[in-house]
């Protein structure tokens, strides 16, 4: 059970890793390049689709690396766990309120333009968790 968790754990970080990067280097770029009330459109669905996802493998993960720490007592598990949980609070405590006003926003302006330009910047942080993340869990993986 312990390598079948530590591959799940694995390739939860892993797949969040790389959607998250896909977000931060192509998704949001390509979207920027619209005028603001289409890049706003574009956005919402986009967010919800992405929020699914992202979040429970964030969750499903950390959950697996906790499981994985358990039974083998190798701290790197723990520390990716714990990088791939962090996620969740800075979503909802950082992220959160823009996601809000911007899902609440009827339509794109210069306003709605800057809040996305920050939303990516904060989202980048998203990213460098998940592929912490995935880094250690790999490496712990590789160690084995």
């Amino acid at each position: 059970m312990t390598d079948a968790t530590a591959l799940g754990a694995l390739s939860c970080a892993v797949a969040f890793a790389s959607a998250a990067l896909y977000v931060s280097a192509v998704e949001h770029p390509a979207r920027s390049a619209l005028d603001p009330a289409s890049e706003l459109k574009a956005w919402k669905p986009s967010y919800k689709r992405a929020a699914a996802m992202q979040g429970s493998l964030a969750g499903i993960g950390a959950a697996l690396g906790w499981v994985t720490f358990k039974a083998t007592a190798d701290p790197a598990w723990k520390v990716g766990a714990a990088l791939l949980f962090a996620v969740w609070p800075w979503t909802l405590l950082v992220l959160m309120p823009i996601n809000r006003g911007l899902l609440a926003s009827p339509a794109g302006n210069a306003r709605t333009r800057a809040a996305l330009v920050h939303w990516v910047h904060l989202h980048h942080a998203r990213t460098a968790l998940g592929l912490l993340a995935a880094g250690t869990m790999f490496s712990a993986l590789a160690v084995k």
